[in-house]
């Protein structure tokens, strides 16, 4: 399970142990997506303070199968696959067998490296190794697209735009198979 690209990346299996490390690197997005002016994507609040952020960490580490990415020992970023979406959030069924990523943040501090793309290179082989064909993720549609364009950049393809109250998601979808 190690993916290593020209920075030393190393994907190892997430855990418990990792949540606090995952929380920190959410906190630390918030603060750089304000700083960046986008207040919408995750609001202005640290992630760790959002009613059930910490739980929901919580449950992904246990419930789900998250990976960490480090460089030279250290946790530099973090993706969590799932079986689907959550239920939650308005996105239809993907109609066949799916990963899903659930999660995905890296530290910031650490970026331009390939972390996020090296996750994503993981997602895809440990569902191709799982025997399924499609790897789907939703991100924040807003702020000029940029999040959409960094995950077509890394071989996914948009299919269903949504609203989640008044913030606008994308699904995209790779073919692993």
């Amino acid at each position: 399970m190690n993916t290593d690209t020209a920075h030393d990346i190393r994907i190892r299996p997430g855990g418990p142990a990792d949540v606090p490390v995952i929380l920190d690197m959410l906190d630390a997005a918030v603060v750089w997506m304000n700083r960046r002016g986008n207040t919408q994507q995750w609001g202005t609040r640290p992630y760790s303070q959002n009613p059930g952020g910490v739980e929901r960490v919580q449950r992904y580490t246990t419930e789900f199968s998250p990976y960490m990415a480090e460089l030279d020992g250290v946790p530099v970023g973090t993706l969590v696959l799932g079986a689907g979406p959550n239920p939650q959030v308005p996105i239809p069924p993907a109609g066949e067998p799916e990963r899903y990523v659930r999660l995905l943040v890296s530290d910031r501090r650490h970026a331009g490296l390939g972390i996020g793309a090296a996750l994503l290179a993981h997602a895809a082989e440990e569902t191709r190794r799982a025997g399924v064909e499609l790897l789907r993720v939703d991100c924040w549609a807003g702020g000029g697209g940029e999040l959409v364009a960094f995950y077509e950049r890394n071989g996914f393809a948009p299919t269903t735009g949504f609203l989640a109250g008044e913030w606008p998601g994308q699904v995209l979808a790779r073919r692993v198979g």
